[in-house]
């Protein structure tokens, strides 16, 4: 598994422990650097940008993770 692997599976992990009944999309590739993620709850959806150096350094920054955390944390609070 390499980074990109290792980061995205442990965002979708985050997601699933805020909320297991968010669903996750995210873009095989990036555009300028950043990821454009959706979230759907129900009929509700809400997307967040995150970067592509964020996600890689997701599985072993605690900094990126308290981050990514709180920006998907205000993203689901409006699903």
């Amino acid at each position: 598994m390499d980074e990109w692997d290792e980061g995205k599976q442990k965002f979708l992990e985050l997601v699933k422990n805020l909320d297991p009944a968010v669903e996750v999309v995210i873009p095989t590739k990036p555009t300028n650097s950043m990821f454009l993620i959706s979230l759907t709850k129900g009929s509700n959806r809400k997307f967040i940008t995150v970067s592509e150096d964020d996600i890689v350094d997701l599985p072993d920054e605690a900094g990126i993770r308290a981050k990514v955390t709180k920006t998907l944390q205000d993203a689901m609070g409006v699903l």
